[in-house]
């Protein structure tokens, strides 16, 4: 950050104190609004190393975000159209965004829409790669044929992470010279139909399977009933007046219909988003994933190349439906309230840190080496006494949510149910460190979706079910 950044940095945090003084009665809520292109060079690994590497783009990847001010320190939102962001890169990305918008880290709302060929970033998690590369340990595994490449396992590229903050740290710094008036907030929803399915079927036979993945080919996965799900898309708006600023578009559904091919893209989500933005020029448009760790379009989408097209289709018709529900409602307050989670780390047979560190330094697959480093980032994490964030924004008829992780639909289920007589906007993969968080039953009928990816121990859906009943228990208005 150069002298001039600094300074106009400093200034705002000044402003936003000053706001922060002003009672509700006179608070004037603003707007500001910022998108970055976030997309990977070439070569970057997707998934954290789980697929191929970055290789074509067929749309780009951006960073959109909002920043409300008014009544109290700023609001900050940023959904990437990243697959997640982890540990330490969670953290540079709040404080960053914290600085340039005069606000407190923990007031900075970070989202991933988890699209699969995009970047896991998790620098803590590179960093035990590199250290177990540089010993050389990883190679006592058996040597590979002799035309065979020797494959170096690799999470992230942490140099783009760093460039990507600065990039949008400064745009988010410009937007605020850009602000606009909010007078009113705007809650639409509709009902989707087939997009969505649980990962969770029942074979005709009575067994119970969890192999309904994004794409499936497996007829009796697509026959099965779709499961829990939750139906509805929202969308929550920003208004100066009769004129509409800002729409934030969400809905649990894991976001991919063809992918794995190092074929950059936001997807099908974004592909309606952005035919949203075409629509409607002058709002500015955008997406995030719901809690969907364990909700796919496997259902309805055999991976062929023309299912993105007919994702994204039916997507955008059911944006345009919750666009035209809109009811409107005067924004009079913007309060944040936060849950501390202590989420711990798996510790069941078969996923021990010893067996992760086996793993990381004889694994036989690159991702075999990065996943474990992955899973070994959380449990340093979970040592060092970190507890997850649940942060709510209480906007008065609207809530807006954010869970880590993959969490499993139910959690967004049980959000509403908390608060049956508001719109509770729910977005997932906020801090995604954990891995899939699921509900008990997924443990009990041994979730195959568990065998990786997952950090967190059995009992986990207790922690989380206290922590959002907690954080959106309704407060009397005498309440700090």
């Amino acid at each position: 950050m150069n002298k001039k950044q600094a300074l106009m940095a400093a200034l705002i945090v000044v402003l936003a104190a000053v706001l922060a003084r002003r009672g509700p009665a006179d608070a004037q809520f603003h707007l500001a609004v910022f998108s970055v292109d976030v997309t990977p060079p070439p070569g970057h690994p997707g998934m954290g190393g789980g697929i191929m590497p970055a290789r074509s783009v067929d749309d780009p990847l951006y960073a959109k975000g909002f920043v409300l001010s008014g009544g109290g320190h700023p609001w900050v939102l940023v959904s990437f159209d990243w697959c997640e962001i982890r540990g330490t890169s969670f953290d540079k990305w709040q404080s960053a965004l914290a600085l340039a918008a005069g606000t407190l880290p923990e007031r900075v709302m970070i989202h991933s829409t988890h699209v699969h060929d995009a970047p896991v970033m998790d620098e803590d998690a590179e960093k035990l790669l590199r250290e177990m590369e540089a010993t050389g340990a990883w190679r006592e595994i058996p040597a590979p044929p002799p035309d065979a490449p020797v494959q170096n396992a690799s999470v992230c590229w942490p140099d783009f992470n760093e460039q990507c903050i600065q990039r949008v740290a400064e745009a988010l710094r410009v937007s605020l010279t850009k602000a606009r008036r909010v007078t009113h907030i705007g809650m639409g929803r509709a009902e989707v139909s087939e997009v969505a399915g649980n990962r969770r079927f029942v074979r005709p036979d009575g067994t119970v399977s969890y192999a309904r993945g994004s794409r499936t080919t497996d007829a009796e996965a697509r026959a099965a009933d779709a499961g829990t799900v939750d139906p509805w898309l929202r969308t929550l708006s920003f208004w100066e007046g009769e004129q509409a600023l800002c729409a934030l578009h969400g809905y649990a559904v894991h976001p991919m219909s063809v992918y794995g091919q190092g074929r950059v893209s936001a997807d099908f989500p974004g592909l309606a988003r952005e035919r949203m933005q075409r629509e409607h020029p002058d709002i500015f448009q955008i997406y995030a994933s719901g809690c969907s760790g364990n909700v796919t379009a496997g259902k309805w989408n055999s991976g062929g190349e023309g299912s993105r097209e007919e994702l994204a289709a039916k997507l955008h018709d059911v944006m345009r439906r919750a666009w035209q529900d809109t009811r409107r409602a005067p924004l009079t307050r913007a309060d944040f309230h936060q849950a501390f989670m202590p989420l711990g780390a798996r510790n069941t047979p078969g996923h021990t840190e010893a067996v992760l560190r086996g793993h990381l330094a004889r694994g036989e697959r690159p991702f075999q080496r990065s996943e474990a480093a992955m899973g070994l980032a959380w449990y340093e994490r979970v040592r060092s006494g970190h507890q997850v964030r649940v942060p709510c924004v209480d906007l008065g008829p609207a809530l807006v949510l954010l869970l880590p992780a993959e969490a499993y639909v139910e959690f967004q289920i049980f959000a509403q149910e908390c608060r049956p007589e508001s719109f509770v906007f729910t977005l997932g993969y906020g801090e995604c460190g954990p891995g899939y968080i699921p509900i008990e039953r997924a443990w009990e009928e041994k979730d195959s979706n568990l065998n990786g990816w997952t950090w967190v121990p059995p009992g986990s859906e207790a922690v989380m079910r206290t922590a959002i009943r907690a954080v959106l228990t309704p407060r009397s208005e005498s309440a700090p």
